[in-house]
């Protein structure tokens, strides 16, 4: 073979090689250049779903909603007591605190139907006459393992029942209870925000909600560690 023929079979392979390569020419649009938009939209919409689905869906799900057994109108009984909250949540004679008010309470006021509201007549029908305690539940409920001293707290600390419990005594009616359907508690105890988020001293009653009080209010912490029982002394 001459070297002309040589050449000529060269070049042919060289030609049939260009052929086969994909052009490099920046002109010319790259076929996976327009994958990159479809693939961040995915992105963009599988993390909004799933936000959606972790903050707003998920905790739907996760509470159920249960409605008091009666209505109770805070209000407008705080203008008929002479004491605020402590008319009917009040401290005994061996300082323990009484809570949620007992039916007899209840009774020195209610023993017959007054006004024209269903709700009264209600409790006074299905409550009083059969003397029946009412099944409250209760908002603020701790786990069992926390003890909470209210006589610690509002007569020696001189807290407000605010600061724990918000504005209840200004409702007209009570708010729907929610229960956690794993551990059963409020979820006040929690709070609304999923992320742990507040704004108001009562929008949470967790663990990290009593030391950030107790620090910010300068309790000597310290000291109640020192107190026979140690921990035990808040969690039994």
């Amino acid at each position: 073979m001459s070297t002309e023929d040589k050449a000529n079979e060269i070049s042919a392979q060289a030609q049939e090689q260009a052929s086969l390569t994909p052009s490099t020419d920046p002109e010319q649009p790259d076929p996976d250049q327009g994958a990159g938009g479809p693939i961040t939209l995915f992105f963009i919409l599988g993390l909004v779903a799933s936000l959606v689905l972790g903050w707003v869906i998920f905790p739907q799900l996760l509470y159920s909603r249960k409605q008091q057994p009666i209505q109770f109108n805070h209000a407008l009984h705080n203008e008929l007591v002479d004491e605020g909250c402590e008319s009917c949540h009040f401290f005994r004679e061996d300082g323990t605190y009484s809570g949620v008010p007992k039916l007899a309470q209840c009774i020195d006021c209610h023993e017959e139907v007054q006004g024209e509201s269903e709700e009264e007549a209600k409790f006074v029908n299905e409550y009083v006459l059969k003397e029946r305690e009412v099944p409250w539940l209760v908002y603020s409920r701790q786990p069992d393992c926390v003890f909470f001293s209210h006589v610690a707290h509002v007569k020696l600390g001189q807290m407000e029942c605010v600061t724990c419990h918000g504005h209840i005594g200004e409702s007209e009616s009570l708010k729907p209870y929610e229960a956690n359907r794993i551990s059963g508690y409020s979820r006040d105890i929690w709070g609304k925000n999923i992320a742990g988020i507040k704004f108001n001293s009562w929008d949470r009653m967790k663990m990290d909600d009593c030391s950030e009080c107790h620090v910010s209010n300068n309790v000597n912490q310290g000291s109640v560690q020192t107190l026979r029982g140690g921990c035990f002394v808040c969690h039994k």
